[in-house]
């Protein structure tokens, strides 16, 4: 291993040639990523409860209507993918069509978000891995310990390859699609068959966006639903390592959307009707709606299984959002927006091995850090997380049509599919950003924890230190490689508008 370490070398240069192992995923096993990054189980364990705390009945119409910017981003990313298949995405997207300085900030949401993310998810697998064995109020820093060792073990399954990743992806997901799959089904049937106390017949109402109470709920509960279907565009950040890099990864993140909103819409409705919105909302059972509805559903001992979902998406995520930062900070620093050294390609596994094992770290700092500070700032950071979220997807679909600009209205198409529907998007989840950061902004929301600096929300605190931090490294890397900051705006090619990107050297076609 020692010679491997020594080896180690910089790679820097445009996609395809920055070291990746070009060709190793197909189209399948970035579908797998994408909904896998997501984490079904763990996002609606976590989640669910406070949409419906939002906006009662109506948390199955903000699964649809959060869908709906979700794929319009999805389509931004197919689109830019289709003429830039860089593995920094936003980062490199936006460079091109906003500047290098909204192109950094892009790139730095992304890394945020993912370290944020890290937290949590290391924490419901500490959780879940003693609740699996029947231990159901461990020692805190036990949990703590489990859920470092969870994302060494993970960081290690990324440093190793790529197709190690896809191989675990493809067994964890497909356990916790099952499960689900199986609560629904028990769950509804019970529901029909009569006798569950509480218990709420479906309806189409549910999905009726229109019976939201206010736009302070619609946001707040929109922001939450972000976070749910946020983790797809992991997919894209593999585009370097898959076979067909210009399409694939993108067609990838717009099936992963699709799959995700069958899969919460199924999931909430039935979690819902069985014992209605008010037990879902409950204190004590939303902050884990399926470990509160797994015993009345399935019983005794199947109920178990769903703590094996849980585990499975946790563990499974944590892999997946290493797996996006390590490449956002590989094409960072290839193209001098971050310093070289984390644009180290390990010469035999053909990973970002300084990115990779930088994320793992930063990662276990700051859950450890929060987990000593407060379990407030743990719970707060994920409301900061929505907010990290809405602004580099916003910022993406943005950015599409500005880089499509000049064939906006070369057909009625383009004009609609690049331009007004992507621009919608952007302007969705702007809405939902500045709507949210209003109400974030009091200590007492429903979905803040009470914390406050200088009266504002602890979730604002932390999204406007990390930016602020944020836009201090840029200065000093600015200074450090002061290239990168003086790129032009681009446009994209009108030959890759009309038939996308041939794939670079490395990249691969099997």
């Amino acid at each position: 291993m020692a010679s491997n370490v020594t080896a180690l070398r910089v790679v820097v240069g445009e996609p395809g040639d920055k070291g990746l192992k070009g060709g190793a995923l197909g189209f399948v096993s970035g579908v797998v990523i994408g909904v896998a990054s997501a984490a079904p189980a763990y996002s609606l364990a976590s989640s669910l409860g406070l949409v419906v705390l939002a906006v009662g009945f109506q948390a199955p119409s903000i699964m649809l209507i959060a869908f709906l910017p979700m794929l319009a981003i999805a389509a931004a990313y197919y689109y830019l993918n289709r003429a830039d298949p860089d593995c920094g995405t936003t980062f490199s997207w936006v460079t091109k069509a906003m500047g290098p300085w909204a192109g950094w900030m892009g790139g730095w949401g992304i890394i945020v978000a993912d370290i944020i993310v890290m937290a949590n998810l290391s924490q419901i697998a500490g959780i879940y891995t003693f609740s699996l064995f029947g231990i159901t109020s461990p020692d805190p820093n036990a949990v703590l310990a489990v859920g470092v060792a969870w994302i060494v073990v993970m960081t290690f399954i990324c440093y190793v390859g790529i197709e190690v990743s896809a191989r675990v992806q493809v067994g964890l997901l497909s356990a916790e699609l099952v499960i689900l799959a199986l609560f629904s089904v028990v769950a509804l049937a019970k529901v029909y068959g009569g006798g569950i106390p509480g218990a709420v017949t479906p309806s189409f109402a549910w999905v009726n966006p229109f019976a939201i109470a206010s736009p302070t709920a619609l946001a707040t509960g929109l922001i939450v639903a972000i976070f749910i279907y946020w983790g797809w565009d992991t997919t894209v950040t593999v585009n370097e390592e898959s076979a067909d890099a210009t399409e694939g990864p993108g067609k990838a993140a717009i099936v992963s959307t699709l799959l995700l909103l069958a899969t919460y819409l199924i999931v909430s409705i039935a979690a819902q009707a069985f014992h209605g919105p008010t037990f879902l909302a409950d204190p004590k059972n939303n902050g884990d709606v399926l470990g509160a509805l797994a015993t009345a559903v399935l019983g005794s001992p199947l109920d178990k299984l769903l703590i094996v979902a849980v585990l499975s998406s946790a563990s499974a995520s944590t892999q997946t959002t290493i797996l996006p930062t390590a490449r956002t900070a590989l094409s960072m620093a290839a193209k001098g927006a971050f310093p070289r050294y984390w644009a180290r390609i390990h010469p035999r596994y053909l990973t970002p091995s300084t990115s990779t094992i930088g994320m793992g770290l930063l990662s276990i700092a700051w859950y450890v850090g929060l987990t000593l500070v407060s379990q407030d700032v743990l719970s707060d950071s994920i409301a900061a997380l929505g907010l990290m979220i809405a602004f580099y997807y916003g910022l993406t679909g943005y950015a599409c049509a500005l880089f499509y600009r000049h064939h906006l209205l070369e057909s009625a198409r383009n004009l609609v599919l690049i331009g007004v529907l992507l621009v919608a998007g952007g302007l969705v989840l702007t809405w939902a950003l500045i709507q949210s950061a209003v109400t974030l902004a009091d200590p007492n929301c429903s979905t803040c924890s009470g914390s406050a600096v200088a009266g504002i929300g602890l979730p604002d605190v932390i999204a406007g230190v990390f930016m602020l931090v944020g836009v201090v490294l840029m200065v000093g890397q600015r200074f450090r490689e002061p290239d990168f900051f003086t790129r032009r705006l681009e446009v994209v090619d009108p030959a890759i508008a009309r038939s996308g990107a041939l794939p670079s050297a490395g990249q691969g076609g099997r």
